[in-house]
């Protein structure tokens, strides 16, 4: 047989084998899933009213948190909100923050001064928390925070997050006609719960995606309270209920333990106030669990659609023809 004749043969028979033989998968055939990046992460806010000596419930309520995995990343309060706020946000965890309410002597944060427009003077409660934050300004602190006070002059709502920390945490907490105004600059500043009883906004500030609010203010009894601060705690309670009511509906959990039978100067019933923060942190652990897992649901993007397979035969290749495509 001649010598072309076999060489055809050969080539035919290459050619004929490439045409119903060996496919080799494309590269994108190689692993058609496609993998959805990782969302972003939600960013969980807490934001601690103010109630007095019924703050000492933030406590319980910061000791199921962690307990429960449910990590805190920024934290704003107003006046007893604020004390504990600040100390949560220096890095103090749960049971660091109830050892030092279990240590502290009311007498260590009041500083009696009856002249100068108020009976207490309140350098001795930013003392207090200056050296539990080891006097770093608030923008030092660990997790980002911020007080929230009322101006005194214009009644503007301040959202403090830079400065000295015990002084953002004085103004927060002034009650007028208990602690003397706050100068700060050239204004005067009270306490926060006037503007903002639970500060669910300025935890929106801070960049929280996700708010559980802490409320342990209380409707007003219907009765007249019996000592001074009593009555001024009412009073600033009556005033905010309903600025209080509409910022609250823009949180996405309130924790409300039953603190109302604790009088604002009770500071005896500290651990009783700790024990019904706990109860009502962990009666919201459900909701708190179920809103984290649709919000996270609801931000994760979505996965690229897989890209079509596509197979090139032999003699797709020579004959340098498109591959055929699913």
């Amino acid at each position: 047989m001649p010598r072309f004749r076999v060489a055809l043969l050969a080539t035919l028979a290459t050619l004929l084998a490439g045409c119903g033989g060996e496919v080799r998968p494309s590269p994108d055939a190689v692993n058609p899933r496609m993998v959805a990046p990782a969302p972003k992460p939600v960013r969980i806010g807490l934001a601690l009213g103010g109630g007095a000596a019924k703050g000492f419930a933030h406590i319980g309520v910061i000791k199921m948190l962690e307990a429960n995995g449910i990590k805190v990343d920024v934290v704003t309060g107003t006046s007893a909100g604020s004390v504990v706020g600040a100390l949560y946000a220096s890095g103090m965890d749960a049971f660091a923050l109830q050892k030092q309410a279990v240590a502290l002597d009311e007498d260590r944060i009041k500083d009696v001064r009856l002249f100068g427009g108020g009976l207490v003077q309140g350098q001795a409660l930013q003392d207090y928390v200056g050296t539990s934050v080891g006097n770093r300004p608030i923008e030092k602190l660990a997790k980002p925070f911020a007080a929230v006070s009322t101006r005194l002059e214009d009644g503007e709502r301040t959202v403090f997050t830079r400065g000295n920390t015990g002084q953002a945490v004085r103004a927060s907490s002034s009650i007028p006609g208990v602690f003397e105004p706050v100068a700060i600059g050239k204004f005067h500043y009270v306490d926060g719960g006037i503007v903002s009883p639970v500060p669910v906004d300025a935890a929106r500030q801070l960049g929280a995606d996700f708010v559980i609010a802490v409320d342990i203010s209380s409707k007003a009894p219907g009765t007249a309270p019996g000592s001074l601060l009593g009555t001024v705690n009412q009073s600033i309670t009556i005033m905010g209920q309903k600025l209080g009511a509409q910022e609250l509906a823009r949180a996405d959990v309130v924790i409300r333990p039953k603190v109302n039978g604790i009088g604002p100067a009770a500071f005896e019933q500290k651990d009783a106030a700790i024990l019904e923060g706990e109860r009502a942190a962990v009666a919201a652990l459900p909701q708190i669990r179920a809103k984290l897992v649709q919000l996270r649901a609801s931000r994760a993007p979505k996965a690229a659609p897989p890209k079509p397979r596509c197979e090139a035969s032999r003699m797709d290749r020579l004959m340098k023809r498109e591959p055929r495509c699913d």
